[in-house]
């Protein structure tokens, strides 16, 4: 599966990939997780992205995204799974949006 993660300079969110990227390796989960700001967010579709998660500190632009993202499954990351980089919470939350 392909997750793009979206927040509004790419930094905090780059280092949640980092850590969802280990997650996934110790855990045998095939995943590309890429991060990217909101200023940068182009044609997720076409980029063969399954779903897209928000970082909570631009949650107000989901609806934008949404419109971005041409009917892939959109969410944003509660924050508490965030600040704690939750990984399983959050690939629980992949699991839901994608199945």
């Amino acid at each position: 599966m392909k997750v793009l993660l979206v927040c509004a300079a790419g930094m905090s969110t780059s280092m949640l990939m980092k850590k969802m990227e280990s997650y996934a390796a110790e855990n045998g989960i095939d995943v590309e997780v890429a991060a990217r700001s909101f200023s940068e967010l182009k044609d997720p579709k076409a980029a063969g992205y399954d779903c897209i998660l928000v970082g909570p500190q631009i949650s107000y632009q989901k609806d934008k995204i949404v419109k971005k993202a041409d009917g892939l499954p959109v969410d944003v990351i509660p924050m508490k799974d965030y600040g704690r980089q939750n990984c399983p919470a959050i690939f629980d939350q992949i699991n839901s949006l994608i199945g």
